[in-house]
C-alpha cells in the first residue's frame, strides 16, 4: 500500500488577509481567516497535484525550517 504524502504549510497575516504557503512545493493561497486560507491552500494543492508529474510530487524529504536575520534589512 502506497503511503500518502504529508505536506507542511505556514500561515501568516499580511495586511487584512491570511496567507497559507506550502513548504514542500511552490503553492500558496490566501483567505480572510487562517482557516479560510488553509482551506483555499488545500484546494490549490489538490489542483496542483492533479497536474504535477508523479516524479516531482515527493522529491522533498524531511525539510527543516530556518530563521534568517539579514544584517541590512
Amino acid at each position: 500500500m502506497k503511503q500518502q504524502a504529508v505536506y507542511q504549510s505556514v500561515v501568516y497575516q499580511e495586511d487584512k488577509y491570511y496567507v497559507a504557503q506550502c513548504l514542500n512545493v511552490d503553492v500558496s493561497s490566501f483567505g480572510d481567516t487562517e482557516q479560510g486560507a488553509l482551506h483555499n491552500l488545500q484546494e490549490a494543492l489538490e489542483l496542483y497535484l492533479e497536474d504535477a508529474p508523479t516524479s516531482t510530487t515527493n522529491t522533498v524529504k524531511h525539510p527543516t525550517l530556518h530563521t534568517l536575520r539579514p544584517q541590512h534589512a
